[in-house]
């Protein structure tokens, strides 16, 4: 059993996280984030279930949840909702479904997913506006563009503040230089271990993104290689995951 103390220390942190994020809310856009690793073989499975979960929302009109799914070539599977603060994380976002379908259908629909993945947990991200690099304005899903290059930068213990001066000079420079890679930096959130700045970039495809990067590295020129060597020196680890956006398993209500 958890001891008082513990729990107490447990209330104080998510306080002063949700008084830091309501402090800054214009900068920040909180998400929910439900992460499947999905087992070998059984990715169809998985998306059967998501399918059924879509359709029915869809069907009953579902309210109180959003969700956008990245299925990741590592067999990973993000859905990411988004919510206006800490305190709605108290409510059940089915709850509306449950209601309306009745709880022996609903529960059905989630027992398709037995046996299809070998762990799964909940997290909170932070979409840093101020940090994100998008000169067209911000969206999670620019038009046609749905292959995602996920990098997480792992940022060591104290260090916080040079990765935020870096992240900010990278912004900068992709400004002056009128970059035409965009991204969203996501900060992590409650539920992560360790510190790490999460970069989402967007494109039609894989070669649409590396012809691109080719084009960047010539755009940035000298100053560009630099960069590069101050963000390799400054986060203790750098790990990509590739995939889609899958808009047959995401929901939005309207």
């Amino acid at each position: 059993m958890r001891s008082k103390k513990t729990t107490l220390a447990t209330f104080l942190f998510l306080f002063f996280i949700s008084v830091s994020i309501w402090a800054q809310k214009d900068r920040y856009q909180l998400y929910v984030v439900h992460e499947d690793h999905v087992n070998n073989g059984m990715m169809d499975k998985h998306h059967t279930a998501d399918k059924k979960i879509v359709e029915a929302a869809k069907t009953n009109k579902m309210k109180g949840m959003d969700w956008i799914t990245f299925v990741g070539d590592d067999s990973r599977v993000m859905y990411l909702s988004p919510i206006k603060n800490m305190a709605e994380l108290d409510n059940n976002p089915f709850e509306d479904l449950k209601k309306k379908m009745g709880e022996k259908e609903f529960e059905d629909l989630f027992d398709s997913y037995d046996g299809t993945y070998s762990q799964h947990g909940d997290y909170i991200l932070r979409l840093d506006k101020e940090l994100s690099y998008m000169p067209d304005g911000m969206t999670q899903t620019p038009e046609g563009q749905n292959y995602r290059e996920i990098t997480f930068y792992h940022i060591p213990p104290g260090s916080g503040e040079k990765a935020e001066e870096l992240a900010k000079s990278v912004k900068k420079m992709y400004e002056d230089k009128n970059s035409k890679i965009h991204y969203r930096l996501y900060k992590n959130g409650f539920g992560t271990m360790g510190a790490y700045f999460m970069v989402a970039v967007a494109a039609e495809s894989p070669e649409q993104l590396e012809n691109r990067r080719k084009e960047n590295m010539e755009l940035l020129g000298e100053e560009g290689k630099s960069m590069r060597d101050k963000i390799d020196n400054t986060f203790s680890k750098q790990e990509k995951v590739t995939g889609y956006i899958m808009p047959e398993l995401s929901y939005v209500y309207k």
